[in-house]
């Protein structure tokens, strides 16, 4: 990952952080679409600097980092375009070259908690052919833990249902050779740099 290119969320007293990240996060979705490759994979990740971990809650603050391996990918994805209805909120910076001094590595991945039974049964039960109560009483009796990552909460414009992405980060030591990402930006093994 060799270019970047930064938005600042700019958030106001009528419109919150938490809004503005999920209609940037679905504009960049709708731009890594476009230009997914055959196998579903889109070769520009994203990273959130100002994400933090805390014990009571997590945070992924309000700046976003676009990363590629070259300056032309960044100018073909054109963020400016996919924000355009949103340049009131949001602030992007012009495409730069990765700084030579950085922290580290990070793989920043989608993780999808299963945390609450109710729907997974509802689902489960609609797979099998079996009853609700039935199912229910399966996942009921499964350890379900709380999830500390961050999330964004998303609406699928194909079924029209609301859902959330938890974005995990892990630090790496080093660059991954695989740059690889979904078209949401995430990774579980391709990294981007941290500075």
């Amino acid at each position: 990952m060799k270019s970047y290119l930064e938005i600042t969320l700019l958030p106001n007293p009528e419109v919150g952080v938490n809004f503005l990240w999920s209609k940037v996060f679905q504009q960049i979705h709708l731009g890594l679409v476009e230009i997914q490759d055959d196998q579903g994979q889109a070769p520009i990740g994203l990273s959130f600097p100002e994400y933090v971990i805390g014990e009571k809650y997590s945070v992924l603050g309000s700046k976003l980092r676009l990363f590629a391996n070259d300056e032309a990918e960044l100018k073909q994805f054109d963020a400016v375009k996919w924000l355009a209805r949103l340049s009131d909120y949001v602030h992007c910076t012009s495409i730069r070259p990765v700084p030579e001094k950085l922290i580290g590595y990070a793989a920043y991945q989608r993780v999808q908690p299963k945390i609450n039974p109710e729907p997974l049964a509802r689902r489960y039960a609609r797979r099998h052919n079996i009853d609700y109560e039935t199912a229910l009483t399966l996942y009921s009796k499964r350890n379900y833990q709380t999830i500390n990552s961050p999330f964004i909460r998303l609406k699928s414009l194909s079924s029209d249902n609301n859902f959330c992405i938890w974005v995990k980060k892990v630090p790496v030591d080093a660059q991954s050779s695989t740059t690889h990402f979904s078209t949401y930006g995430l990774s579980s093994i391709s990294t981007v740099p941290e500075f």
